[in-house]
């Protein structure tokens, strides 16, 4: 029964054997028919995409250079795709490695693609955009006096570029606004310095990043020396990063500029079409900050790289994050330089936060939501009053010196610049110079210190 049972079990097993193979055989002719297919209906998409291309040539109301036809039915399979992708012609590419440089002619703003219209991701400080009042979120459906719609992001661009010192008129929906309003900007060669530095209240690092270029990390370094030498080192409780209306540049400044505030941990992670594609970017030691608080300013027109450093800093808890929800943009485009001078801007993978989120068309919730409000008239007012502008108020018994009214040191208080007013009236930045204030000061209580001693026994049972 036994040898009798073996052998029916091992014909059974070959039996089976016999039939994956059968399988296997029919599987390969499948797929090799399938492929066959594949071949056949590409060949002939090909040859209709001939046929209209010719009858396009031949018969459009106007005659069009074959290469330009060429250009844009490679745009429109790339844009197609999303709004991020599309072609470049040698001279778009040219354009393109000179912005990243960190130098580049045009308007200053950062734009994406939208209901067939162009929208305005974020204006770039001191650029002509930003001074002609052009606002994050802003719709573009005119431009000299033509529609949007119906054309690709590549010719709108093409459309807003042009030589330096001409005019340009743009025609944009804002929100809460009744009518489009028009702007005329100058074309100008736009320099961007992408990172600028202050001190504010004498003892907190305001650190503010325009857009990730080649230069990125290297200006965060400097603002760091430049806030020391203003301020005394060791008075200085914390550092305010301003993230707000920075498109996003390059992903290996992403990276620096995360670095810079992180000793350990996974900065991001890409993730493309294949396993093999996984990318973890970490931390190394080092914290140019001396692991004081930090506060991260976003709002809708902070993107991709930016929300790269904003997701390191509050998935490590390093930072708080404050403003409002970021633009959502969590792809990571590749250039690839391609035969006659051009390029392909192709999204390649999706990055992912250190907690593994994506913020793919949803973005950073900031840990403190603050809307840019601006400080109204009476709150203005009332916070200028104080009991020593009161009428026969009475003298503080310590005050050695009794300067007048609006006076300093016998000077009278010189008027505000227009910087310094938009300083004052951005509420964003005031509640986060009163939170890094806030936990300074809590710091230094004995509730503080006492509950760290805590932590410390805790950790070392």
């Amino acid at each position: 029964m036994t040898n009798k049972a073996n052998k029916i079990i091992t014909l059974s097993l070959t039996a089976l054997i016999g039939l994956s193979f059968i399988t296997s055989n029919a599987q390969a002719t499948d797929a090799r028919t399938a492929n066959q297919n594949n071949i056949s209906a590409t060949y002939k998409a090909l040859n209709l995409f001939g046929d209209i291309f010719e009858q396009t040539r031949s018969n459009y109301v106007e005659p069009v250079e074959d290469k330009k036809l060429i250009e844009y039915a490679l745009n429109g399979m790339l844009s197609s795709l999303d709004p991020h992708s599309g072609y470049m012609n040698e001279e778009e590419a040219k354009s393109m490695s000179v912005q990243n440089r960190g130098e580049f002619g045009g308007l200053g703003i950062e734009v994406t693609m939208e209901n067939g219209v162009v929208k305005v991701v974020s204006p770039i400080d001191d650029t002509p955009a930003a001074h002609a009042g052009v606002q994050s979120g802003d719709l573009i459906v005119e431009i000299d006096g033509k529609q949007v719609m119906g054309m690709t992001l590549s010719e709108a661009v093409d459309k807003m570029r042009g030589k330096v010192g001409e005019p340009i008129l743009i025609t944009v929906i804002r929100e809460g606004e009744k009518k489009p309003l028009k702007i005329k900007i100058i074309r100008a060669i736009i320099k961007i310095q992408s990172v600028k530095s202050r001190v504010e209240n004498g003892n907190i690092g305001y650190i503010r990043i325009t857009a990730f270029n080649a230069q990125t990390y290297v200006g965060l370094k400097k603002a760091f020396k430049d806030i020391r030498k203003k301020a005394d080192d060791k008075k200085i409780i914390g550092y305010v990063l301003d993230l707000r209306n920075n498109p996003g540049g390059l992903l290996e400044q992403a990276i620096a500029v995360s670095d810079a505030f992180l000793e350990k941990g996974e900065i991001v992670s890409t993730r493309g079409r294949n396993p093999e594609d996984l990318r973890r970017d970490k931390a190394t030691p080092g914290d140019l900050s001396g692991g004081l608080p930090i506060v991260a300013l976003i709002n809708g027109g902070s993107a991709s790289a930016s929300e790269i450093v904003a997701g390191a800093l509050q998935d490590h808890k390093r930072g708080i994050i404050m403003g409002t929800q970021s633009f959502g943009k969590g792809s990571v485009q590749t250039l690839f330089n391609i035969p006659g001078g051009g390029m392909v801007r192709l999204t390649t993978a999706r990055y992912f936060t250190p907690s593994g989120n994506s913020i793919q068309a949803k973005g950073i919730t900031p840990d403190i939501i603050v809307e840019a409000a601006k400080v109204v008239k009476e709150e203005r007012m009332f916070s200028q009053v104080h009991e020593a502008d009161l009428k026969g108020a009475l003298s503080n018994p310590n005050k050695k010196d009794k300067t007048a009214k609006g006076k300093k040191n016998g000077k009278k208080d010189t008027p505000k610049t227009d910087k310094e007013k938009a300083r004052a009236n951005d509420y964003q930045l005031i509640r986060a110079l009163g939170l890094i204030q806030g936990i300074s000061l809590y710091s230094q209580t004995d509730l503080y210190k006492v509950a760290k001693a805590n932590n410390k026994s805790k950790g070392k049972k």
